[in-house]
């Protein structure tokens, strides 16, 4: 399920196992947090934590016999386990029967920040188990969460606003929260004005980069070099400058060139579908034969940095000029 549909599903009763799994740490920490109000009482009693590093082989029956402990004056104990990615191996021969007769007064809470290994057991599939994804969400979904958020609070903002705020923090919901938060204290009530977001929003600096990489797109200079000073003013060098235009560089022209469906391409690379169709975009607005031009001179000019052919600032200035003066 997504972490979204947790809510609902806690008011249904509580499951033998939840595997929170996924890279955004917001979502992980807020769901511990959701079935630990729910189901846990007496914590100094009836909740312990493993590392899931030190649970190999034989040291499983330490986790198993926790889960088969009483809860004291209680209907649950919560065994949480974190990192944590057994073998196929030792899930059939330490985890299985447990997982297949689970006490009934037993919880387990397996948090993990990625995925298992192709050699890992794929826990999401096992019986008893309860996958809540807690990757990065949808910029509807974070966008709909702001929105919600502020509603709340009694502020009122705009869709496009919740729709900026969720893309200048990369939809990172622990940032989107601590964001959402200070915008809170600071409006109190009232309508939150699109000058308020932006002055006040942190912008990551990948987002800043993103932006530089659409003003290439549109060819227009004059806010290139207004992220680009902004960046540089907030302790970004002319060096950190070319690697993020590298990267990006190197991220249109691949998507470009694959054969892959937007969707198909995502699920290879880790990535959005939304994010691979914009980086599509941009690279039909720059041309794959600028790209590839640019990966190769700015990889030169990171190179002629390192190697001490180039100062910085003046290998930043001979990319930009190319970039905007130079292309066919």
């Amino acid at each position: 399920m997504k972490f979204t549909d947790l809510k609902d599903s806690i008011k249904e009763g509580a499951k033998p196992v939840y595997l929170l799994e996924g890279e955004d740490a917001y979502f992980r920490m807020k769901g511990e947090e959701m079935i630990k109000q729910a189901f846990l009482v007496n914590p100094e009693l009836n909740f312990s934590v493993f590392g899931g590093e030190t649970l190999k082989g034989a040291a499983l029956n330490g986790l198993v016999a926790a889960l088969e402990n009483y809860p004291f004056m209680a209907e649950k104990r919560i065994v949480k386990v974190t990192d944590f990615y057994p073998t196929e191996a030792e899930y059939n021969e330490y985890l299985q029967p447990l997982f297949e007769d689970f006490p009934p007064s037993g919880l387990l809470l397996i948090v993990n920040s990625a995925p298992a290994g192709k050699k890992g057991a794929d826990l999401k599939r096992k019986k008893a188990v309860t996958f809540v994804d807690c990757g990065k969400a949808e910029p509807e979904t974070v966008a709909r969460w702001i929105y919600i958020t502020f509603k709340r609070a009694g502020i009122t903002c705009s869709a496009d606003i919740a729709e900026n705020i969720a893309a200048y923090c990369l939809c990172d919901m622990a940032r989107v929260d601590a964001e959402v938060r200070k915008l809170i204290d600071y409006k109190v009530s009232g309508e939150l004005k699109a000058e308020e977001a932006d002055a006040l929003v942190y912008k990551d600096a990948d987002y800043r980069i993103y932006e530089m990489t659409g003003a290439i797109a549109r060819r227009d200079y004059s806010k290139y070099c207004e992220i680009s000073n902004d960046l540089k003013s907030k302790g970004a060098d002319e060096t950190a400058v070319l690697n993020g235009l590298l990267n990006y560089f190197k991220n249109l022209l691949s998507a470009a060139c694959s054969p892959l469906s937007d969707a198909a391409y995502a699920r290879e690379n880790g990535l959005k579908e939304y994010a691979v169709k914009k980086n599509r975009e941009q690279a039909v607005a720059i041309g794959t034969k600028n790209l590839a031009s640019y990966v190769n001179m700015v990889y030169g000019a990171v190179s002629d940095i390192k190697n001490g052919v180039s100062v910085p600032a003046s290998a930043l200035l001979k990319c930009e000029t190319a970039i905007f003066f130079g292309r066919e």
